[in-house]
């Protein structure tokens, strides 16, 4: 700790001033090794994040967090070395604290995951590994069948999205992106790892089963009983795969950046349709696994988010528009979805709460239509995306997701620069909400 003395000072300092004089005198005895006294700052940290609204804690406490993680985790791999608890305090100084110790914590993140790496390795040269065969057995063979069943009604006869085989750059900007048009786009995947590595659940279990992420919980974020918790991705692919789900109980990893540094966010902040956990990290083996797609440079390329969406069969995600260029990537499994032009907005009667205007109160599942008959005249357009399918999200098209088996998917939201940016609004502007 003798490199970040002078960070730890500074932080002190902060904290005797908002009163946290008990962390304070603790904190020396947690910097030797002393696993009480870290576990005791830990707690006080803890509950000082939840002391009120999140935007009203001061920043020096979220970083007292992101330190009392990094001693804790240090103090629970000499006395134990169990390297999936280190790793789980570790992303929770990620997600929960500050930025002062986050390139720290990134740093003991990788040196934990290639220990436990070693370690598994070790394991199976010695026959101790385990396959895991029948998980993924259960994981692969959802219905398709019986999740078609379940999608909205007037499925499957609605104009269906135009597709294509890889456009060049100039046919994609001329056709699609500069009029703010969608497209699938095939093939476009071909020499991404995670088409075929990411069918293997032992896999994602190796190379991120440890990590912590924010899951939501319940059929959608609209609805009655929908909340999230915090797991490690092996919890969630448990969850995935048993045979015990239902609506009220299916994990969801939504909109969530694994892949790239993003900027911190507040816990349960507002990001776009979802109000989620956002911390920011990235697991490298798995981004090493996707590529950015040569499209995202249309226009300045300002990339926004890469985000993660892992779940079972019949996740959704409800009716609502974005305000950035995505492509859609669909690595394992299948999606149905659904699009609205941003033409036909008032048919789809976004909520007036401004948290939630980008959102329709048209259940998609169940459309109430005698307190929404403008929605009879709203005309879609759908697609069942398969594997290696790209679908192109112009900025405020409403759309509607449903996942019709286990799914891993990737997004990638990105802005364009101003002029280009008035270019392609002029076409739906006078239609948004």
């Amino acid at each position: 700790m003798g490199d970040l003395r002078p960070i730890i000072d500074e932080l002190l300092e902060a904290l005797r001033k908002q009163g946290g004089f008990g962390y304070v005198a603790l904190t020396a005895l947690a910097e030797s090794g002393d696993r009480t006294a870290a576990g005791e700052i830990y707690e006080m940290a803890w509950e000082q994040l939840h002391s009120g609204p999140w935007s009203e804690v001061h920043s020096a406490w979220r970083d007292a967090f992101s330190l009392a993680c990094l001693l804790l985790s240090n103090c629970i791999e000499r006395d134990e070395g169990d390297l999936e608890q280190c790793l789980k305090y570790l992303d929770m100084g990620l997600i929960m604290g500050g930025l002062v110790f986050r390139a720290h914590l990134e740093s003991a993140i990788s040196r934990a995951q290639k220990a436990r790496e070693d370690d598994e390795e070790d394991d199976s040269q010695t026959g101790n590994g385990g396959t895991g065969d029948e998980s993924e057995q259960n994981y692969r063979n959802r219905s398709f069948a019986e999740s078609l069943k379940k999608l909205p009604s007037g499925s499957l006869s609605q104009a269906r999205i135009r597709a294509t085989c890889l456009p060049s750059l100039e046919t994609f900007a001329r056709e699609f992106f500069l009029p703010g048009e969608p497209v699938v786009i095939k093939r476009a995947m071909l020499d991404w790892p995670a088409l075929t590595k990411w069918k293997n659940l032992e896999y994602l279990r190796r190379i991120a089963g440890s990590r912590t992420v924010p899951v939501e919980i319940g059929e959608h974020y609209l609805a009655p009983g929908w909340k999230q918790e915090l797991m490690t991705i092996g919890d969630l692919i448990n969850r995935c795969t048993s045979s015990e789900l239902s609506s009220t109980n299916r994990p969801y990893l939504a909109q969530h950046s694994l892949f790239d540094q993003a900027s911190h966010c507040f816990l349960f902040s507002v990001c776009v349709a979802h109000v989620h956990v956002c911390g920011g990290y990235s697991i490298p083996e798995l981004r090493k696994d996707i590529i950015v797609p040569d499209y995202c440079a249309l226009g300045g390329g300002d990339m926004k988010s890469v985000n993660a969406w892992f779940g079972p069969a019949n996740t959704v995600t409800p009716l609502h528009h974005d305000p950035h260029h995505n492509l859609f990537a669909q690595v394992v499994g299948q999606k149905y979805v659904r699009l609205y032009s941003p033409a036909h907005s008032s048919h789809l009667y976004p909520f007036a709460e401004s948290m939630l205007m980008n959102s329709s109160q048209v259940d998609l599942d169940g459309p109430d239509l005698l307190n929404f008959p403008e929605f009879e005249k709203a005309s879609g357009m759908e697609y069942i995306l398969e594997e290696g399918d790209m679908l192109y999200i112009p900025p405020k098209w409403w759309h509607y997701v449903k996942s019709l088996s286990p799914s891993f998917s990737v997004s990638f939201w990105w802005a364009v620069t101003s002029s280009v940016s008035s270019d392609t609004e002029s076409y739906d502007a006078d239609d948004r909400p």
